[in-house]
C-alpha cells in the first residue's frame, strides 16, 4: 500500500495533457465523490463543507477541468502512478480567498487513461496533537494549501 513514505511525488506544476486527459476519464466519480462527501459530512459535521453551505449541488460542482484543474503532482507505485489533483471551486471565493478540492487518482500501467480510477477526496481533520480530537475540519482548501499525499 502507498504511503507518504514510499511515494515520491514531483513538484506541484500545471497539468500536462496526459493529466488532463487523466482526470478527465474520472470526472464523473470526482464529481458525485464531492456530493457524496458533503451529505456525508452534513450529517455529523457540517463544518467540514461549511464553505459550500449555500451552494447548490450544482454550483459545487460546477467546475471545468480545463480551466479549474490548476496543479498536479504524481508519483510512482509499484502498481502505476498516484496523481494528485488541486480543482478550483469556482462558486467558492469567501474571506479564505478561492476553493479547492484536492483530489487522488490511480493511473495503473499499460493501458493510457481506460483504466484510470478514482480514489479519494482530500478531507482535513485538522489536529493539534497526532492522537488529539479535530479541532477543524476542511473539504475545501486555500489556494495556499499546498497538494500533498493523502490516503483517505
Amino acid at each position: 500500500m502507498a504511503s507518504e513514505e514510499t511515494v515520491v511525488l514531483n513538484a506541484e506544476h500545471r497539468p500536462h495533457p496526459n493529466a488532463l486527459e487523466a482526470f478527465h476519464h474520472v470526472q464523473h466519480d470526482i464529481r458525485a465523490a464531492i456530493l457524496k462527501s458533503r451529505r456525508d459530512w452534513d450529517k455529523h459535521e457540517p463544518r467540514m463543507w461549511a464553505r459550500a453551505a449555500t451552494l447548490s449541488d450544482e454550483q459545487l460542482i460546477g467546475f471545468s477541468l480545463a480551466e479549474d484543474l490548476v496543479a498536479v503532482r504524481s508519483g510512482p507505485t509499484s502498481y502505476g502512478q498516484i496523481v494528485l489533483g488541486k480543482i478550483r471551486i469556482p462558486a467558492v471565493d469567501d474571506e479564505l480567498g478561492a476553493g479547492y478540492i484536492h483530489v487522488r487518482i490511480h493511473d495503473p500501467p499499460n493501458r493510457g487513461t481506460d483504466d484510470v480510477k478514482f480514489h479519494s477526496l482530500f478531507t482535513d481533520e485538522h489536529r493539534e496533537t497526532r492522537d488529539g480530537p479535530p479541532t477543524a475540519w476542511q473539504a475545501i482548501q486555500t489556494e495556499a494549501t499546498p497538494l500533498v499525499f493523502f490516503n483517505e
